[in-house]
């Protein structure tokens, strides 16, 4: 009658319990027969204990096929996801936690632990039960910090549904406690699992979409070493949706940067006449949010960063000239660059300044290289306007920051119980909305390189599907 014990979504034989107690006493015991303790030792063993038996049960694959190409006997000494998933599928087969090897001396192996291995490997996703093959729009992504990979779905439900921050909260004591594990096993993991894996699926109307994560972090691709293989899964990305028949792919964060890839120019270089598939990088629209951020009546602006390598800058710029706002810059070479791009009859808005007091500007359109040097040096109350994808740190608490370029989501749009990063919910950054709005409207461009789409008429598209303009925040 009372064979079986129950506690709170977990349902066990009472003899498993007495085997799991024993199973964690060996530390203790050991201690105790030897008459000698180690922290380390306690810590260790319990930590492994821990994550292979989450990993175990995490219902996502994740272990790369060539780690066991590489160290066969893995294959009998670590279990995997799919491993495990057949001893709750199936009967009587895959008992062995955290090793295999026992259950290959006892015969209790399941057949099709291989099979369904390779299967979960080429299938990986939050929402297996939804073919890739119909998805429209794919956003590729990466990880920024460490930590981040905890923001996705598949981490912490309670962090995915905040903004990102670099910096942790009260709230969030147990990621200090969790940072020797974050800093060493995430990294580890990001660096076994060589491909992408999708992070979201969401639909709008009967547009169906997908976030891809590529499985590295910021601090990686800003390694001039690394770019060559971060370019090689990116590449893989897009090869891989345009075989599914993905319609649109868009570049979001740094994959789409002009020093590693010229703004996704390359991979059309290397596939000439080969991709059915539209790369998009975004650009006209985040400029396009930009120009629209402004306050209307804005007479001057403060143009700061790495302008003239940045294709959102150059299009800002251009635009406010010829609607007849001045544009000022610090740097000569960025003035005499610039000029060249911008319309002969609107040059004269473009402005070099000697120095920051030269100009008493409050709106500063500023890149990721802004320095905090130089926010101390803009006035009370400046408004600092982001254009590029990673916001400015926010040092000065007598100014006020506006979001990197996003809008808000329609309604219609499913699904979305993430935030992207560090906006806030059902607020979707403009790199990643211009992917949508190119599949909506069935445009047949690439936009990538130095190819934009007319700001005013991505703007105007983006509006007339259901999106809406994000306001400033301090």
């Amino acid at each position: 009658m009372f064979n079986i014990y129950y506690f709170p979504a977990v349902i066990h034989p009472f003899a498993e319990h007495i085997v799991y107690f024993l199973l964690f006493a060996i530390p203790l015991v050991t201690t105790m027969v030897l008459k000698n303790a180690s922290i380390a030792s306690f810590v260790g063993y319990i930590i492994y204990v821990d994550f292979m038996n989450n990993m175990g049960h995490c219902n996502f694959e994740f272990i790369p096929m060539w780690l066991f190409t590489v160290f066969p006997p893995l294959k009998f000494l670590m279990y995997t996801p799919s491993y495990h998933s057949l001893h709750h599928t199936q009967f009587r087969t895959n008992y062995s936690l955290f090793m295999p090897i026992y259950d290959y001396i006892y015969g209790t192996i399941d057949r099709s632990s291989d099979s369904v291995y390779e299967k979960s490997l080429k299938r990986s996703g939050e929402e297996e039960e939804e073919s890739a093959d119909d998805v429209d729009v794919v956003h590729l992504t990466h990880l920024t910090t460490p930590e981040s990979i905890y923001h996705l779905r598949i981490g912490f439900a309670s962090l995915a549904s905040k903004p990102h921050r670099y910096t942790y909260t009260l709230s969030q004591w147990y990621l200090q406690l969790l940072w020797p594990f974050t800093a060493s096993c995430s990294v580890l993991v990001s660096w076994i699992y060589g491909r992408t894996f999708v992070s979201e699926s969401n639909t709008l109307d009967k547009l169906k979409l997908q976030t891809w994560v590529v499985p590295r972090y910021i601090v990686q691709y800003n390694l001039p070493w690394r770019r060559e293989a971060i370019n090689s899964l990116i590449e893989e990305a897009i090869l891989e949706a345009d075989a599914k028949g993905v319609k649109v792919i868009s570049l979001g964060l740094l994959n789409q940067g002009e020093e590693l890839n010229r703004n996704g120019e390359i991979y059309l270089e290397r596939q000439p006449n080969k991709l059915k598939i539209k790369v998009v990088d975004g650009s006209s629209l985040a400029a396009a949010v930009v120009v629209n951020s402004l306050p209307k009546t804005t007479a001057h602006v403060l143009l700061r960063g790495t302008v003239t390598a940045n294709k959102v800058a150059n299009a800002v710029a251009s635009s406010l000239c010829q609607m007849g706002i001045k544009v000022a810059t610090i740097c000569k070479d960025d003035y005499e660059k610039l000029k060249l791009r911008i319309p002969v009859e609107a040059q004269h808005n473009l402005v070099l300044s000697t120095s920051y007091a030269a100009h008493k500007t409050k709106i500063w359109l500023v890149g990721d290289d802004l320095t905090g040097k130089e926010q101390a040096r803009a006035p009370k109350g400046t408004i600092f306007i982001p254009y590029t994808q990673i916001p400015p740190r926010k040092l000065r608490k007598d100014c006020f920051y506006h979001s990197t370029p996003a809008m808000i989501i329609p309604p219609s749009l499913s699904n979305m119980h993430s935030c992207e990063n560090w906006l806030g919910r059902r607020v979707m950054s403009a790199w990643r909305i211009a992917g949508i709005i190119h599949a909506l409207e069935g445009w047949d461009l690439n936009e990538c390189g130095q190819t934009m789409c007319d700001i005013h008429q991505v703007w105007h598209a983006s509006l007339r599907h259901g999106f809406r303009p994000l306001f400033p925040v301090a």
